[in-house]
């Protein structure tokens, strides 16, 4: 059986790439490269060949004729030495150089232990031959890809630490105004650990809401300027508007509301022995 010289690229047969934008790394998916064939490696992309493991060349845009131990005249004789199979396996990974969108989501707790949930957007991507290196030395393959969900499964435990050292230590209400702050720390620990993958971390946008609604629209009536007890009653007579009830401008205000001539009465009057 003759091996076949090919031409390696991510561009399927239809004119699409194999590396979509939340691909990170693609592992192209044969390893009988011989001598003669072509490695193509597009614009946006790095290439990593390897054999048997060690790492023989990365490679930056361009064309590339591969040179292997294998020869096309003694391909099958070697085949058949060793059972049908090439004794000299490759292994082609193209890295993405473009910027990749990927997005963390959790809970984190406020001083008071109400629970806030979490989104963050981090923006990253391969800058250096030597960083695509080390994507491919740290971080393995579980298939063909590497994609975003990946990345964020290996970086959630540090996305999570990094907002909660802040949010835990501060009240419910002031955490917007702590942003800021945790985006800086978030960006700071984030980045040094993506490092470790040769991951560069461009930026990083935070979004941070109390997980219950309820919650959520208190605190928005609270922006306002209203106390407390003013966010509760605004927010009950928006309920109790959404129902149709014509008392609810009265709940706003904290008024009483007459039927007829009959007043409301305080809790407890009906209780009272007449005089």
């Amino acid at each position: 059986m003759a091996i076949t010289r090919q031409v390696i690229t991510t561009l399927k047969p239809d004119g699409t790439d194999a590396m979509g934008p939340n691909i990170l790394a693609y592992k192209y998916p044969d390893e009988s490269i011989v001598s003669g064939s072509l490695l193509t490696v597009e614009s946006n992309h790095f290439a990593v060949l390897k054999s048997r493991g060690a790492v023989l060349n990365v490679y930056e845009t361009g064309q590339y004729p591969i040179t292997t131990p294998d020869k096309p005249l003694l391909g099958s004789i070697t085949q058949a030495f060793f059972s049908g199979a090439s004794p000299w396996q490759y292994e082609t990974i193209y890295i993405n150089r473009a910027k990749i969108v990927a997005r963390a989501k959790g809970i984190a707790t406020s001083r008071e232990m109400a629970e806030l949930v979490y989104q963050v957007d981090y923006y990253i991507h391969i800058d250096t031959k030597d960083d695509a290196l080390k994507l491919v030395t740290h971080m393995p393959f579980s298939g063909l890809y590497i994609d975003a969900q990946e990345v964020t499964d290996y970086a959630g435990p540090v996305v999570e630490q990094a907002v909660n050292q802040v949010v835990q230590i501060t009240p419910l209400e002031n955490v917007n105004e702590h942003i800021g702050e945790i985006a800086e720390l978030l960006k700071q620990h984030l980045g040094d650990f993506l490092d470790i993958y040769g991951i560069k971390l461009n930026d990083v946008k935070l979004l941070i809401l109390p997980k219950d609604e309820r919650m959520r629209e208190l605190i928005s009536l609270r922006a306002f300027g209203l106390t407390p007890i003013e966010a509760v009653r605004y927010y009950t007579a928006l309920r109790m508007a959404e129902r149709g009830l014509v008392s609810a401008p009265n709940m706003a205000i904290g008024a009483p509301f007459n039927i007829g001539g009959m007043g409301t009465f305080p809790v407890g009057e009906w209780d009272r022995p007449a005089k």
